[in-house]
């Protein structure tokens, strides 16, 4: 019986050369080796990466948790931050004077008060020279006074503010003062004059040559001598044609 050759067809894309056989056989066994132990110091490497991870991870998580926490008041602290910075911004230092100051405070009887100007010239370590100087006073009974005038001097330490230069002092129940100076012991709450003043209100029109007013005992003094016209003499003098002395 004889061989008969193979005729199915026969791809060469498949065919293999000795040299492919034996480059494959390598990598087989190049793969096949097992890979070493690692050493101790690799080990305890490990370890440690491992135990730091342990420990970092939660703290981590505890840490943004905390951020989340607290962001509505880091956010309010930062919003309170830009509100100062933009009142700052409006403060301007110019030739060694202070544009657009403001100082508050409270007075022994714990009410608080306010100073602005709009330039101060810092004389002394003590004194504050004022440029159109106002101060917002609240009184005893709760009533709200404002004092304003040209020029003024400002003792910190003293807690005293003397104005010169039409003087105007307000009060929200009517009164309404006018004089050449005053002092106001601001701490104390108490403004007083030595020179003229003429006061007009509700009640009428008085002129004087001084005049005391205590915010925390209510009282208000004049210093004769002086003139009291009432607005019930003004109607009267009206009806009769008389003038009122």
């Amino acid at each position: 019986m004889t061989d008969t050759p193979d005729k199915r067809p026969q791809r060469e894309d498949y065919a293999r050369s000795g040299a492919d056989i034996k480059q494959q056989r390598e990598r087989l066994v190049a793969s096949s080796i097992k890979r070493k132990p690692p050493d101790p110091a690799r080990l305890a490497r490990r370890r440690m990466v491992l135990r730091w991870a342990k420990w970092l991870l939660p703290v981590t998580a505890l840490l943004l948790l905390a951020a989340i926490a607290a962001w509505p008041e880091m956010e309010h602290l930062i919003s309170a931050s830009q509100t100062t910075m933009r009142e700052l911004s409006k403060v301007k230092i110019e030739s060694g004077n202070l544009i657009g100051a403001t100082y508050r405070g409270v007075d022994e009887h714990n009410r608080p008060f306010t100073i602005t100007a709009d330039t101060v010239h810092q004389a002394t370590n003590n004194r504050l020279d004022l440029t159109d100087p106002a101060a917002d006073i609240l009184t005893q009974g709760g009533d709200w006074l404002m004092v304003r005038s040209e020029k003024g001097v400002y003792m910190q330490h003293a807690q005293i503010l003397d104005l010169t230069g039409e003087v105007t002092l307000y009060r929200d129940d009517g009164l309404m003062m006018h004089t050449p100076v005053a002092d106001i012991d601001v701490k104390s709450s108490i403004i007083t004059s030595d020179s003229w003043v003429r006061a007009e209100g509700p009640f009428g029109v008085l002129d004087a040559q001084g005049f005391l007013l205590s915010q925390h005992d209510g009282i208000t003094q004049f210093r004769g001598p002086g003139r009291l016209i009432l607005n019930d003499d003004r109607q009267s003098d009206a009806t009769t044609g008389k003038k009122a002395s």
